[in-house]
């Protein structure tokens, strides 16, 4: 028993989310399906999340790409990317949302994967998601790694945001406002980050969603929740010395972002291979959809008698 977006009916206090996101950051793809370090299958692994995307019991509103798309800025590299991603949306029936990151090429990400100018113009886009506005800013910088989004680009924001959307907004950038806890990654962070914060203070942003560090955070910015997802490449183990965090080839995962009336999630999905069967079958759902709130309660939420009761 699901709604029309393929969401479980609640069970509890929240009704089911307004929207709901997937967010998917740093692919790093490579022409010819190289491996990345001569060590990482990005397409392999890429192809993992795409299937775990397409498991879900839900029609994501869209799918949001935050940026290293291509390792190295390749034509046939965004090409390829393009080919994986495209059928998977229209079977999902929704949009999909490229962000430039500090590894991509702006003329080639314009040109082979939106099919725009091949220009070294910011990458930005607006989104009407019925009702919720997603809003691409470009942090990349040309020829350089770390972030910045410039005076123009913040006029522009600053303008979009003059207009409130129906359910809020959401930012989706590459170099996320918040601190890295990988050791030089801070040479690489965004750049003049108040300017950033004076802008969308007062403003209908309700989250940011970010990338380029390669593991899974959260924090806040100028009062804005921000969501950073970990690569589908290869991630960051920050708890091991310094000197030892260089990537390893685990813990690949993308974010699920359900956005309600008064809140917004970040659920962590990993991407692992199949195991065995969960305890929660189609026909378990349906029935306790069929029972009341109290009887739920006393099915899933009463605890057995112990032993020395």
């Amino acid at each position: 028993m699901r709604d029309e977006a393929g969401i479980h009916p609640s069970f509890g206090q929240h009704p089911p989310a307004r929207h709901v996101l997937v967010h998917v950051s740093d692919t790093h793809f490579l022409a010819g399906d190289r491996l990345l370090g001569d060590r990482y299958d990005t397409a392999a692994n890429f192809g993992r999340t795409l299937e775990a995307i397409e498991r879900l019991e839900v029609r994501p509103s869209a799918l949001v790409f935050t940026g290293d798309l291509a390792d190295l800025g390749e034509p046939e590299a965004y090409h390829a990317l393009r080919r994986a991603v495209e059928p998977v949306a229209r079977r999902l029936d929704c949009p999909v949302v490229w962000v430039a990151g500090n590894h991509d090429e702006r003329p080639a990400l314009r040109r082979d994967l939106l099919g725009l100018e091949p220009t070294q113009d910011p990458v930005t886009s607006v989104h009407d998601l019925d009702g919720l506005r997603l809003i691409a800013l470009d942090t990349s910088v040309p020829g350089w790694h770390h972030g910045e989004l410039g005076a123009q680009q913040l006029a522009w924001l600053a303008d979009e945001l003059s207009r409130p959307a129906p359910h809020g907004t959401l930012l989706a950038l590459h170099h996320p406002p918040l601190p890295s806890h990988v050791p030089l990654f801070d040479i690489l962070e965004l750049r003049d980050q108040p300017a950033l914060a004076e802008v969308i203070a007062g403003s209908d942003v309700r989250g940011i969603l970010a990338g380029h560090l390669h593991y899974s955070t959260s924090g806040t910015f100028a009062g804005v929740p921000v969501a950073v997802a970990a690569a589908t490449c290869y991630t960051m183990d920050i708890s091991r010395p310094a000197v030892e965090v260089n990537g390893m080839d685990a813990g690949r995962s993308f974010h699920l972002v359900h956005v309600y009336d008064e809140m917004i999630t970040h659920s962590v999905v990993p991407v692992v291979g199949e195991g065995e069967p969960g305890f929660f079958s189609a026909e378990w759902i349906e029935r306790m959809a069929r029972l009341s709130p109290q009887e739920r309660l006393d099915v899933f939420s009463r605890k057995p008698p112990r032993y020395d009761d």
